[in-house]
């Protein structure tokens, strides 16, 4: 089958049976245009070889393109060739390749230093600044997920006991302590705010003006205007909250296990990568400190 009519084919079954958006199947086939322009004699898929995966991925990496996007690329290419296998218009086999490990990014999170500042943002003498504080305050002192953080309902949390009960991945549930600040503001919302709320019979702890759970979008929103007000030029989200919180408790001297256990983290692992913020801020300190000898 010609080229062009097999990329016809495989549009089609990325869009009807896999169900991609138009942004996911036009990337694979960004990806497979690149590999037929550096290969420009291959016109049919009978001329289609392993080697050529190979070829293309070490031109790739000899041409600077970054790891990201030729682990993007092998993906892609090997997408299509499988489609073309399973179709018959494929004979040989489909290429193992040996790829560099894709660079770990480290989260973005704030300093103690920044955090009060962007806590300190909200006017909480009007009603959504002392709700948006409350949110901020939670998130940040209990480490939630902003899933976690907008499902929360009023019934789990223990002002008796400091906990918070929260519902994360998988459905599980655990118990998460709350500070005695934390708990102040959220006192203070239901009292003054949610309790004139038209949605306040919702069990949903933090409601919009219309007594709806608040969106993600929403949300993300409101910190970004929040850091802004306070000057913050990091680019941060509501899951920078529970980075800061998890880098700050294991500066503090938290056990590993401990902060796996109040994140959420099925896998220590997981968790590990705020011991290597940790590692490089205290590298980051001892480079200025040499510096100015």
């Amino acid at each position: 089958m010609e080229i062009i009519d097999s990329l016809d084919l495989y549009k089609q079954y990325l869009l009807v049976e896999k169900g991609l958006s138009k942004s996911t199947w036009a990337s694979y086939l960004n990806d497979l245009k690149g590999l037929f322009a550096h290969f420009k004699t291959i016109k049919d898929t009978n001329e289609l070889c392993e080697e050529h995966l190979s070829q293309y991925i070490s031109f790739c990496l000899n041409n600077e393109y970054s790891v990201t996007s030729v682990l993007r690329i092998s993906s892609s290419i090997k997408s299509y060739l499988l489609f073309l296998k399973n179709s018959g218009l494929y004979k040989d086999n489909i290429p193992e390749i040996t790829l560099p490990k894709k660079p770990e990014r480290l989260p973005i999170y704030l300093t103690k230093e920044e955090i009060e500042l962007l806590l300190s943002a909200p006017d909480i003498n009007s009603p959504s600044g002392l709700r948006d504080k409350a949110m901020l305050e939670t998130m940040y002192s209990s480490g939630l997920r902003v899933n976690e953080l907008l499902a929360l309902t009023l019934e789990k949390v223990s002002f008796q006991q400091k906990i918070i009960s929260v519902f994360g991945k998988g459905s599980k549930e655990r118990k998460v302590p709350i500070s005695d600040y934390s708990l102040k503001f959220i006192s203070d919302y239901v009292t003054k705010v949610r309790s004139n709320n038209p949605g306040k019979s919702s069990k949903i702890l933090f409601l919009n003006k219309n007594g709806e759970q608040i969106s993600r979008i929403y949300f993300y929103k409101q910190i970004k205007k929040y850091a802004e007000m306070v000057g913050i030029k990091k680019e941060i989200s509501p899951h920078t909250l529970r980075h800061s919180f998890a880098t700050h408790l294991l500066d503090g001297g938290a056990q590993l296990r401990a902060v796996q256990e109040m994140l959420g983290h099925e896998n220590i692992s997981t968790t590990q990568i705020y011991t290597h913020v940790s590692a490089q801020k205290l590298r980051n300190t001892y480079d200025l400190f040499m510096n100015k000898k």
